[in-house]
Formats: structure tokens, sequence, C-alpha cells
């Protein structure tokens, strides 16, 4: 039996409710006096005192998923299909993981084995203005595997009988072999997450898994065919005011986590995401934090004003591809990295180290990075 750890430390006690509905937001000095505790609630009040009233909203935890386009795979595991599968099932283009590393995007099953989170983004198109309740029990990865495939089955039933739809492509996606851990909350608190990699990897899917980096010990333990690691802040305050954590403490893990992933086998990524105004500045700063992952790419890209994040910033929040060009170009300077790639669609770039991108390996094992001072990167036969 699958029973649930202790996580009474990463519940919301309370809603995120943004600034910029007139909500007072915890001081930078008392979340330091918090490091390590809960924050305390905040207070729903506005500047004349009155109470105040969401700007949407809030079923019940469930119906808001489904409202969201979420299917539901087992007691705490979600599925969902992105804008880039639709697009390449009516032949209309494929998402940028296609050009920097060959992912096919009609058959990539996008999901999260749980949908809590330690941090509240502003740049997060998910609500993470609602609170997740924590699963009574764990469900096994095989189970987690088994219904994933199954919902993404029902999600794309649609195109089979779409005019516009590639009939091929649709077979094709019936039978995904690429999983981005990725889809919403820190996959990280699952606490069989290796586990559900090795269930995934045996089913003949490569494997992403994206992470904030908070939980340096399950980090250790993992081994997806590509490792995903967010960096969205160059230094402690402004991972404060930009990614809104549950405590200061976990920049530490984060730096942690950082570290570890030098010696990581997989192969590894650090995505940044830029906020205009918020954390699109200090090149330098980032590539001091970056230097210490030594990562096999990084990935450089724009805030979208999609989804939830339009009720905590503005449009102009969302710079321009030429701007995280520019941005890319100077951080590439500081860290000693060349661009490998852009995509101006999804207005993101790509840097390695030799300038060169490679699609993720299907059949070799990983490459132990600790043998060799140079880091090798895999590629397809």
């Amino acid at each position: 039996m699958y029973r649930v750890l202790n996580l009474s430390k990463i519940i919301f006690r309370s809603l995120y409710i943004p600034q910029r509905f007139n909500i007072r937001k915890m001081p930078l000095e008392e979340k330091k006096e918090n490091a390590g505790k809960d924050f305390p609630e905040i207070q729903e009040e506005n500047l004349e005192g009155e109470s105040t009233v969401l700007p949407f909203d809030i079923p019940d935890f469930k119906t808001l998923l489904k409202k969201q386009g979420y299917a539901l795979a087992g007691r705490h595991s979600a599925v969902k299909t992105c804008l880039w599968l639709r697009h390449a099932m009516n032949d209309q283009g494929f998402c940028y993981k296609s050009k920097f590393y060959g992912v096919q995007s009609h058959r990539c099953l996008q999901m999260t084995p749980t949908l809590m989170c330690n941090q509240r983004c502003l740049f997060c198109w998910r609500p993470t203005e609602v609170p997740v309740p924590a699963p009574e029990e764990w469900d096994s990865p095989e189970k987690i595997v088994e219904e994933s495939i199954v919902c993404q089955r029902k999600l794309i039933t649609g195109f089979g009988g779409s005019p516009n739809a590639l009939k091929e492509r649709w077979l094709e996606g019936n039978e995904p072999n690429n999983v981005a851990i990725s889809l919403s909350g820190e996959p990280t608190f699952y606490p069989y997450l290796p586990e559900l990699i090795e269930e995934y990897k045996k089913r003949g899917f490569t494997t992403f898994l994206v992470t904030n980096g908070t939980v340096p010990d399950m980090l250790a333990k993992v081994s997806p065919s590509q490792l995903y690691m967010s960096l969205d802040a160059p230094d402690l305050e402004t991972y404060l005011k930009v990614c809104q954590p549950r405590s200061p403490v976990l920049w530490e893990k984060i730096n942690e986590s950082l570290s570890l992933m030098k010696q990581k086998e997989s192969r590894t990524v650090i995505r940044t995401t830029l906020v205009k105004g918020e954390n699109l500045f200090k090149p330098e700063a980032y590539a001091r934090l970056m230097e210490k992952a030594s990562p096999d790419f990084v990935e450089i890209k724009a805030y979208m004003h999609l989804g939830f994040s339009r009720l905590r910033l503005d449009r102009s929040a969302m710079p321009t591809h030429e701007e995280v060009l520019e941005f890319s170009k100077e951080l590439a300077k500081h860290l000693e990295y060349e661009i490998a790639d852009e995509s101006e669609i999804s207005r993101v770039v790509l840097l390695s180290k030799d300038g060169k991108k490679s699609p993720v390996n299907r059949n070799k094992s990983p490459v132990n990075k600790n043998k060799s001072s140079v880091k090798k990167v895999l590629y397809l036969d």
C-alpha cells in the first residue's frame, strides 16, 4: 500500500491573491523572519478595509481541473494535452522541443503525479490561487502510468474523426512515446518518482522531468532521459518576489540542487522564464548560478501572458523574442556557452557549450559524466 508521507508543511493553508487586486503581500523582511516556517495567513483586506472578492469563482478542485482541460489519472495525477499537440495533429507545426530535442509533439504525454506545489510563481498559468488537497493514499507508479495513457487516448479521441487532423498522426498519438512530467505542481513531492520514471521507460518512453529544484534529496534519486530544473531568479530577493516560495529556505535547496545536477548522468537543462520588469536582469548572476550545474543545455524562455497568470501580471510583462535573444547573448558570454537554436514563435533560445543540439536518445544508457571532464551529449543512432 502506498501511504501518504507527512506533507503538512507543503500544503497551502491560504490562497495567494495577487497584489494587483490590492491584497497585502508579505514583505521581504517578514518572509526572512519566517524562514523554515509556514507562512501566516494572508490578510484579505484592501486599502479601504473591505473584504476582497476573487476575480473568479472557485469551484471544487476537481471541477476546476476539468474546466481547465485536465483529465484526472487516479487519485492525484493529471494529464492535459498542449496547444502544440493539437497543432501537430492538424499538421500546423511542432513544439520547439521537436526542433531542439526531436520530440514528436503528437506523441508527447504531458502529466504530473501531483498537483501540489511549494511555490506560487507569478508567471505560472496554473491556478496557484487554489489550494490543492493532499491525497489520503498515493497511487502506485504502475497505476499512474496506465491511467495516464488511458487519459491521453481519451483526450485525443476527437482527432480520430476530424477532417482537419492527419489520421496517421492520430494513430501514432494513441501510442505516446515521450512523457513530460511537468504539467503542474512539483513532481518531486511524489514519493515514488524514481519508480514512476522507470515504469515509463519500461513502456518505451523517453522521460522529461521538470522540477523547481526545491527537493534535492529526490533529485539525487531520479534518472530521467532529460532533467530540467527551473531557475527563475538570479538572487534570493528576486526569488521571493517572483516565485513566492513557502519559505526562503527553499532558495538554499535550489542552490544545493544546482550543485547536484553537475553529478547527474541524465542530460540536464536549466530553464529560465523571463518576466519583463521582474527577473529580466543580472545575466552575470544567473551565469554564476548555472555554472554550479554545468548543464548540457540552457533554455531561456519568455513569459507568456496565458491562463491564470493574467490575473497577476500585465501583458507588458511578456518579453519580445528580440529581448529574450539579447538576454541570451549576454548570458552566453558570461557562461561561455553558445547559441544552439531558437524558436521565435515560442520566444525561446537554446544554449549549449559548443553551440550544438541533439535529439534525446532512446536506445543507449546515460553517459556517466563523472568519468570525463567533458560532458558527452547523446545522439540518436
